[in-house]
C-alpha cells in the first residue's frame, strides 16, 4: 500500500514549478509545428511573433547564417543530450531537489528550442524542390502533421506525464514515493523503437518546400538523432539489462519494418551459446 503524507509548502512549490516548466513546453512544442511546417506564413499571420523557418528572422549572410544556425543546433543537442545522461543526473540531483530534474530539463529544453527560434537565419532562397502547388505538396504537409502527431501519441504511450516532469512532482507534492517504470513496449513500441524520434523526422522531412535552411535543419537533427539513440540506448541496456538487449534484436530502431530472420537466428544462437 503507498502512503502519502500532506501536502507542504515545498510540495507544492514544486508542483506549481513543474506545471509552469509543462505549459512553456507545450507553448514551445506547438510554436514548433508552426516553425518547422512555415505554417503561420499560410495562416496570414506575419510579424516577429509568427517567424519560420523560411520566412522571417534577422537578415544575414549565407555564411553568417550558416554559423549561426549550426550554433544553435549544437546547443539544443548539447542540453538535450548531456541533461538526459545519468552521470549528469547524479551530479545535477545533489544541487537541485530531485523532484524537479525533469521539469528543470524539460524548461532548459524548451529554452533551447525558443532561442532557436528567435534567433534562427532563414538561409536565401534557395529551394531545393517546391511542391506546394502539386498534389504532392498537400499530401506531405499531411504527412508532416502526422509525424507530429506520431510524436504526441508516442508519449502517452509510454507515460506523458513522467517525461515532462508532472508525475514527479506530483507524487513530490502529495508525499507519495515516486516508482520507477517497469520495461513495456506499448503501441508504437511494438513497431519501433524510438517512435518519438521517428515522428519528429517525419515531420522534419516531410515539406512541400524543401530550401537550403530547412535541409540544415532536417539533416542536422537526422544525425543528432542517431548519435542520440546509440547514447540513450547504453544506459537503457544499463538499465534494463536483457530486457532491452532483446528488445533491441527484435525490433528495428527507426523504421517499422520486420527484422531479418538471420540476424534473429544469429541472436538466438548467441544467447544459447552464452547460456
Amino acid at each position: 500500500m503507498t502512503t502519502t503524507q500532506a501536502p507542504t509548502l515545498r510540495g507544492a512549490g514544486y508542483l506549481i514549478y513543474g506545471a509552469v516548466c509543462y505549459a512553456i513546453f507545450l507553448a514551445t512544442f506547438l510554436y514548433a509545428i508552426g516553425f518547422v511546417g512555415n505554417l503561420w506564413h499560410a495562416f496570414g499571420w506575419s510579424g516577429t511573433p509568427f517567424r519560420s523557418m523560411d520566412i522571417g528572422g534577422p537578415a544575414a549572410s549565407t555564411a553568417e547564417a550558416l554559423s549561426i544556425d549550426a550554433l544553435l543546433l549544437a546547443l539544443f543537442a548539447v542540453q538535450h543530450s548531456g541533461m538526459a545522461r545519468s552521470g549528469f543526473k547524479r551530479w545535477w540531483t545533489r544541487l537541485i531537489p530531485a523532484p524537479i530534474e525533469r521539469s528543470t530539463y524539460v524548461l532548459a529544453a524548451s529554452a533551447c528550442l525558443l532561442l532557436l527560434f528567435w534567433q534562427w537565419r532563414p538561409l536565401g532562397t534557395t529551394v531545393l524542390w517546391d511542391l506546394s502547388r502539386r498534389p504532392a505538396g498537400t499530401l506531405l504537409v499531411g504527412l508532416s502533421l502526422a509525424g507530429w502527431l506520431v510524436v504526441l501519441l508516442s508519449t502517452f504511450m509510454i507515460d506523458h506525464f513522467d517525461l515532462f516532469g508532472l508525475r514527479q512532482v506530483w507524487c513530490a507534492f502529495r508525499g507519495a514515493h515516486y516508482p520507477a517504470h517497469e520495461f513495456a513496449t506499448p503501441g508504437f513500441y511494438r513497431a519501433v523503437r524510438h517512435p518519438i524520434y521517428a515522428g519528429f523526422l517525419t515531420a522534419f522531412w516531410a515539406t512541400p518546400v524543401m530550401t537550403l535552411g530547412h535541409l540544415l535543419f532536417a539533416g542536422a537533427t537526422t544525425g543528432y538523432v542517431l548519435l542520440a539513440i546509440q547514447l540513450e540506448e547504453r544506459d537503457l541496456v544499463r538499465h534494463y539489462g536483457d530486457a532491452y538487449r532483446q528488445y533491441r534484436f527484435r525490433v528495428r530502431m527507426l523504421l517499422p519494418l520486420p527484422k531479418r530472420q538471420r540476424a534473429l537466428e544469429a541472436h538466438r544462437q548467441g544467447a544459447d551459446h552464452r547460456a
